[in-house]
């Protein structure tokens, strides 16, 4: 290439960088009006300056800032579980046999005792009533064996071999009179019959399910929690739950009980509220969301646009009478309208929300809405604070 070639191709390079100077360096302009460069040259006698620039006249970042706030985090938790009556039974009966008749229908209210169901029993009775018979003949002996004793009639030993039968006919009858109660079918509980799976003349086992009795005065719900929690929940601690099935009712209750480990695999504790349920509304089977308050812990809150980062991790700039402090900060939660951070920060400290990137470590900056000789002299922001720019 030519010489001259060469020294167009350097004056140009040259023209560019200086272009380049002049429209990306900070206060570059104020130095060419300094220096006399420039038809506007002459303002900088004016002590007016224009916002953004201090009275000396170099030029000053201009942000928006936003008073630092307080939170709670980890103060509330909600799972979806599943609820089942408070006592549930399957009846089945003691012994087999033909089904007489069932003495209650779907939709029963029971109490503990009451008799369901009955079996065939002519056998059993019949049964009873030998034994009965055996138990009278068997006193009717020893009452003659123990008159014939004070005679010297009997010895001793007949006397207690009497008393001895009576002792195991009345046993007899017991067994035979259990065995006669027990082909009546009685509610082991108290509650609401379930669908009956039998109807009367079928033949059943002892494994065959004669009926479902579920006392379902309190709702258990079984629901699990992050182990984060496991040290926070107490039995008794209120809950409130929500019936998915029915969206617009809240039911109260109470933790009932804890799991004493927890899940390896998922890092959860098992944890099983009781619901009260009064109006018999709900049923076994449903599904809630259950919803239970915690203490919390508290952190300062930015927001989110504050949030910068760097090599190091997150930080924000803390305006402290005009000067940018970087503060380091480790991120806690993120909420839509705020993000919650573990910082040297305190309530109401100002962070730049808006105007980051023209801030620097210990550089003077202007508040927005608040005048420029405010931020020379040092004055603390008042309506500029929270702006939405």
């Amino acid at each position: 290439m030519k010489v001259w070639k060469q020294l167009i191709l350097v004056v140009a390079i040259l023209a560019v960088a200086g272009a380049g100077w002049l429209y990306f360096v900070p206060g570059s302009s104020d130095f060419l009006k300094k220096a006399g460069v420039g038809k506007n040259a002459a303002t900088t006698a004016n002590p007016a300056a224009p916002a953004g620039q201090g009275r000396n006249g170099q030029s000053v970042p201009i942000v928006v800032v936003r008073a630092a706030e307080q939170a709670k985090i980890n103060d509330k938790f909600s799972a979806i579980g599943t609820g089942k009556a408070k006592s549930s039974v399957s009846v089945t009966p003691f012994a087999a046999g033909r089904m007489n008749e069932i003495l209650v229908t779907s939709g029963t209210k029971v109490e503990a005792g009451d008799v369901i169901a009955r079996l065939d029993a002519e056998a059993e009775t019949i049964a009873a009533d030998k034994a009965r018979t055996m138990l009278k003949d068997a006193q009717s002996k020893l009452k003659r064996a123990e008159n014939l004793s004070s005679t010297n009639t009997v010895s001793a030993v007949q006397v207690s071999d009497a008393g001895l039968a009576v002792d195991n006919a009345g046993l007899d009858v017991r067994e035979a009179e259990l065995a006669l109660d027990r082909r009546a079918i009685k509610a082991p509980i108290g509650g609401i019959v379930g669908i009956l799976p039998v109807s009367a003349g079928n033949y059943i086992t002892t494994t065959t399910q004669i009926a479902t009795i579920a006392d379902r005065s309190d709702v258990l719900v079984d629901f699990w929690i992050p182990e984060r929690f496991a040290p926070s929940v107490k039995v008794g601690a209120a809950v409130t739950a929500t019936s998915v099935a029915r969206p617009g009712e809240t039911f109260k209750g109470a933790i009932s009980s804890i799991d004493n480990r927890v899940d390896p695999d998922s890092r959860t504790l098992q944890v099983q509220a009781k619901i009260t349920n009064p109006n018999d509304a709900l049923r076994e089977g449903m599904a809630f969301q259950v919803a239970m308050g915690f203490a919390g812990e508290t952190y300062p809150t930015v927001d989110p646009l504050a949030i910068q980062w760097g090599t190091d991790g997150a930080y924000v700039w803390k305006i402290t009478d005009n000067k940018a402090q970087r503060v380091p900060v480790r991120i806690m939660q993120r909420n839509t309208a705020y993000v919650l951070v573990n910082a040297e920060i305190q309530p109401g400290d100002l962070i730049v929300a808006e105007g980051v990137q023209a801030v620097r470590q210990g550089g003077t900056v202007q508040i927005k809405g608040q005048p420029a000789s405010q931020s020379d002299s040092g004055a603390k922001p008042t309506a500029s604070v929270g702006e939405q720019g």
